[in-house]
């Protein structure tokens, strides 16, 4: 089969790898139908990940259709139709059971990892995926949901609903800001609401980002490079701050910029992926009493934002910004990694 593969730092290739077969009795192997790419597989190639080893299978998302499973799987059968989740989860070890799949002690390579998939094992960046613990890390497609959407929930959207809304504690009346207008910045603005948000605040250096913001459901926008961004906080929180703010960058300025906006006993909840160190000034934050929360994603909120997702609920298709077949997925890399110039967001690949 044919496959995206990386090759070390700043190096990947379109090339042929063995296709996949079921190695437990609990693996399914998924036929790619969809994927797409996302922020970590670029931190990946920057060789920001370096537990990712030269020859592996890019890619942790996907839509398909089972084509394989062990005899251990029950709830799936040849044929059907599933979202692969971000997080491969056992079901039944110390986390799993208490909500923190993305920490399965099961989970090959590195147990205590529930994120294997493009990163400890090949991924769906593919024409065929393994994935383990089918029964629990396969999610069945409803009919009538495009695949397009379907794939956004492996990832992107459970990842800013559960780290960032979730995560960051909204509650209703609560006036959230979401630093980092991008994928996952844009899935926490779309779910932002669910929690009651009475205001969600975009920021972002983009202005075209920006408006899309507005179309998934931003009260307010702020351009953040401005000298005065700090003023327009203030000037829609009477002078308080934010009660959340949710950073979904993944860089040193980016945080700060939420740890001075938001209010005494406000919370700031770090979705975005940091290559490198951050300081955090805990001689300001301590008595401002603020809460501040990282996390992987859990994929547990997968099931219930594809019942939403399924009546649409959720403004997704605004996510979606350009479409390739699977086999240029190169030039996808070349347009999702140049997001300034190209105005990419999430770029779907598809048979």
């Amino acid at each position: 089969m044919k496959a995206l593969v990386y090759h070390g730092p700043g190096s990947r290739r379109w090339e042929d790898v063995p296709d996949p077969h079921v190695l437990e009795p609990t693996d399914a192997v998924v036929r790619v139908d969809t994927t797409t790419i996302c922020g970590t597989d670029l931190h990946i190639l920057k060789g920001d990940v370096p537990a990712v080893a030269a020859g592996r299978v890019l890619g942790h998302e996907g839509v398909g259709t089972i084509v394989e499973v062990g005899g251990a799987v029950r709830s799936l059968a040849v044929g059907d139709r599933a979202i692969v989740a971000c997080i491969s989860a056992c079901g039944v070890c110390a986390y799993c059971r208490t909500g923190n799949p993305s920490h399965c002690l099961a989970d090959e390579g590195a147990p205590g990892i529930g994120w294997v998939l493009g990163h400890l094992v090949d991924g769906t960046q593919a024409e065929l995926v393994r994935v383990p613990f089918a029964d629990t890390s396969l999610h069945p497609l409803p009919p009538g949901v495009p695949d397009e959407a379907a794939v956004l929930l492996s990832d992107i959207l459970p990842t800013g609903f559960e780290i960032g809304v979730q995560y960051g504690r909204v509650k209703p009346g609560d006036t959230v800001a979401v630093v980092g207008a991008g994928p996952v910045g844009l899935a926490a603005v779309a779910t932002a609401g669910l929690y009651g948000a009475a205001q969600v605040v975009a920021l972002d250096l983009d202005p075209h980002r920006l408006e899309r913001a507005t179309r998934l459901g931003a009260t307010h926008t702020v351009l953040s490079g401005t000298d005065g961004w700090l003023d327009d906080i203030h000037a829609l929180t009477a002078g308080q701050g934010v009660d959340v703010a949710i950073e979904a960058v993944g860089v040193p300025e980016t945080f700060r910029m939420c740890t001075r906006m938001v209010r005494p006993g406000g919370s700031v909840a770090n979705v975005g992926v940091h290559g490198s160190p951050v300081q955090l000034d805990l001689d300001e934050l301590w008595i401002r009493n603020i809460t501040i929360t990282t996390g992987l994603v859990n994929t547990t909120s997968l099931d219930m934002l594809l019942a939403l997702v399924a009546r649409d609920r959720l403004p997704v298709a605004e996510l979606v910004s350009h479409r390739f077949a699977l086999d240029d997925v190169m030039s996808a890399y070349d347009t999702f990694g140049d997001a300034a110039r190209t105005r990419a967001l999430k770029v779907v690949l598809s048979r």
